[in-house]
């Protein structure tokens, strides 16, 4: 009976063994078996440093391109002052030119449209060349003002300054001894102790010099009520311009 037992045992239980159809592998111990090298762990170990320089290149290009739009996408036409202009001067269209900037709106300009409106305005202060020309620095009213007089000064070259006049520049109108004037018994004028009269004048306009004389006519403005007496001393030539400080004292 036992040996039976074992027989219907040995059947029913059989030993573990190769699945059918799978032929087994060779023999000897699995660590001899060559190993795969890890080549996806090592890619996978560089992808960071791809990752942060593609990162750094799309940061860099877009700066770049706001660089870019803010250096020529917001740049403003605006008028520029190509020549030195006094003030009082008309302004031609030879005194400006335009200028693409990058302009601050708290900064007030005159656009690059309103150029020709400038045209046969005057300077209300020196313009220099280069700088940019604000609304407030042209003016359409002229420097004979309400309440005065246009009187033209001819003087020859050594009754002026050596410096050239300008328009809208402060000068003294001053009567000068008349040589032809009688004398008392010592030689000396009847007017000789007495102060020159004076008058405060503003240059509107300077003429060209007469050829071979080098005598120039100069417009200026008075008050209404000094202007006929300002041409009568005109006439005689006896007088002479000189500058004044720019408050006019």
């Amino acid at each position: 009976m036992l040996q039976e037992d074992q027989i219907v045992s040995q059947t029913t239980n059989p030993l573990p063994g190769p699945a059918a159809g799978h032929l087994p592998g060779p023999a000897g111990p699995p660590s001899q078996q060559p190993a795969a090298a890890p080549r996806l762990l090592r890619q996978r170990r560089r992808r960071p440093g791809l990752i942060a320089l593609s990162a750094a290149l799309i940061a860099a290009g877009g700066l770049s391109g706001a660089v870019l739009y803010a250096s020529s996408g917001h740049r403003t036409s605006v008028v520029v002052v190509a020549r030195d202009v006094p003030i009082g001067a008309q302004i031609t269209a030879a005194d400006l030119t335009e200028a693409q900037i990058a302009l601050d709106p708290a900064v007030k300009a005159v656009k690059g449209a309103g150029e020709k409106k400038l045209i046969g305005q005057r300077a209300a202060v020196d313009l220099k060349a280069g700088s940019l020309l604000a609304p407030s620095q042209v003016t359409r009213k002229t420097l004979v003002g309400p309440g005065e007089q246009l009187v033209g000064v001819s003087v020859k070259p050594n009754q002026l300054p050596a410096t050239p006049l300008v328009p809208g520049q402060k000068v003294l109108v001053v009567s000068t001894p008349d040589p032809n004037a009688a004398s008392d018994s010592g030689g000396k004028s009847a007017s000789d102790d007495a102060p020159p009269q004076t008058l405060t004048a503003t240059v509107v306009k300077v003429g060209t010099p007469q050829t071979g004389t080098g005598t120039v006519t100069v417009d200026v403005a008075v008050p209404s009520g000094d202007g006929p007496a300002l041409a009568s001393r005109v006439a005689t030539g006896d007088v002479a311009l000189i500058v004044a400080s720019r408050d006019g004292n």
